[in-house]
């Protein structure tokens, strides 16, 4: 009788110790900050789109903290250089998901590396957050319940406002230049699909590989295609060899660019001589420069300003689009969070598709997702954009 009564009280105590344990453990938890993982390009082609998301990042971050963080605690962004390479964002999802502090991955730039992170983000169960990634099967992806959402370029929805902006130019035979990824194929779907529409024809169609150094015979070939413009559809330092062959014929092409080369430094990199030779225009989806006069676009440039760089100008923020839509996405799932009253990914994924609205720096989101709709942003959502003398981009009058 003693031995049982032993057991009991044993197995008593042993039962209050882990509940002790497992009580102590959510207290730890619930002292320490909300991790949000930045899984970018911070160091290879387009670190300037990687640096500008941070940016956009800490930016949200920093009010939601200044009024109390989620659910009463801080919140902290914790940064992974993924360097374009699909193994290292894989790699970089793994490490996310062992963080028990996490509440979601912030991605950045390239449709490549958030094409291969897709089935370990379902597998894990992970919300991620596409701020710069404009395939349109990311978040076209099977995968039920989906647990991507996006506030970014959608290429089946950029070929439309690429080929409105050549339609309103009088432009009816374009080339096409796209970077041999799955990006590029995105692309080259989208526009092959509604070109027609527009009344263009597609006269030759070109590819250039990362780091391709030398594009002069498929320059040759687009001049003698009978081509009007040049759709680009490539990072900044292919855009620069691109650019650097068209600039060489004796009547350059105007060049309509995908968004690629405004996340890396294009026009320092082409130099101002040559750029201000050329005819660009460049889809965009934000500018401090429109709407100066709204609230949210002066608080957030005041911001940056005194955070990052107190010389910045409207004009001169690089990647700009990138900072907007993580400042927006950040904002959007804070309040989610709040909504759901846990950090749970399928309470906040299902309080993301429920959201009846939110004041965002780009717009006013109405409401931001649906169960059925994961992207936030459609071609009324986009315009096409020029550089200046200065090499900075800025909107173009004629399609805004």
């Amino acid at each position: 009788m003693r031995y049982q009564q032993l057991l009991v009280n044993t197995a008593a105590t042993f039962v209050t110790v882990l509940v002790v344990m497992l009580c102590s453990a959510k207290l730890v938890i619930a002292s320490q900050p909300i991790v949000i993982g930045l899984d970018a390009d911070m160091s290879s082609v387009a670190v300037e789109g990687g640096q500008a998301i941070k940016r956009g990042a800490l930016l949200a971050i920093d009010e939601i903290n200044a009024r109390g963080g989620i659910l009463n605690r801080q919140v902290v962004l914790e940064i992974s250089d993924h360097r374009g390479n699909p193994a290292r964002g894989i790699k970089n999802i793994e490490a996310y998901a062992k963080n028990p502090n996490l509440l979601a991955v912030l991605g950045g730039v390239h449709t490549p590396v958030a094409l291969a992170e897709l089935p370990y983000i379902h597998k894990h169960k992970l919300i991620y957050l596409g701020p710069w990634a404009a395939g349109t099967s990311i978040i076209d992806n099977n995968y039920s319940p989906n647990f991507v959402f996006r506030i970014s370029v959608r290429d089946a929805e950029a070929a439309k406002v690429m080929l409105r902006h050549a339609a309103a130019r009088g432009i009816s035979r374009i080339a096409l230049v796209l970077e041999r990824t799955g990006w590029g194929r995105s692309n080259l779907a989208s526009l092959q699909q509604h070109s027609e529409a527009y009344g263009i024809s597609i006269v030759s169609v070109q590819w250039i590989n990362w780091r391709q150094q030398d594009f002069q015979q498929e320059i040759r070939a687009i001049a003698q295609s009978d081509a009007q413009a040049l759709f680009m559809v490539v990072n900044a330092p292919e855009g620069v060899v691109i650019a650097n062959n068209m600039a060489q014929l004796a009547k350059p092409l105007p060049m309509i660019s995908h968004w690629g080369i405004a996340g890396g430094n294009f026009a320092a990199r082409l130099g101002l001589s040559t750029l201000n030779q050329l005819d660009f225009a460049v889809l965009q989806t934000f500018s401090f420069e429109r709407n100066p006069q709204d609230e949210i676009n002066q608080r957030v440039f005041n911001a940056y300003r005194n955070r990052f760089d107190t010389n910045a100008q409207r004009d001169s923020i690089l990647g700009v689009v990138g900072l907007a839509h993580a400042y927006d996405l950040i904002h959007i799932i804070a309040k989610a969070v709040e909504q759901a009253g846990t950090l749970d990914a399928n309470a906040v994924r299902a309080a993301m598709e429920n959201l009846s609205e939110h004041q965002g720096l780009i717009k006013q989101y109405i409401p931001p997702f649906t169960p059925t709709r994961h992207d936030a942003l459609f071609a009324d959502d986009y315009f096409m954009s020029r550089f200046n003398a200065l090499g900075h981009l800025e909107p173009y009058p004629e399609v805004n």
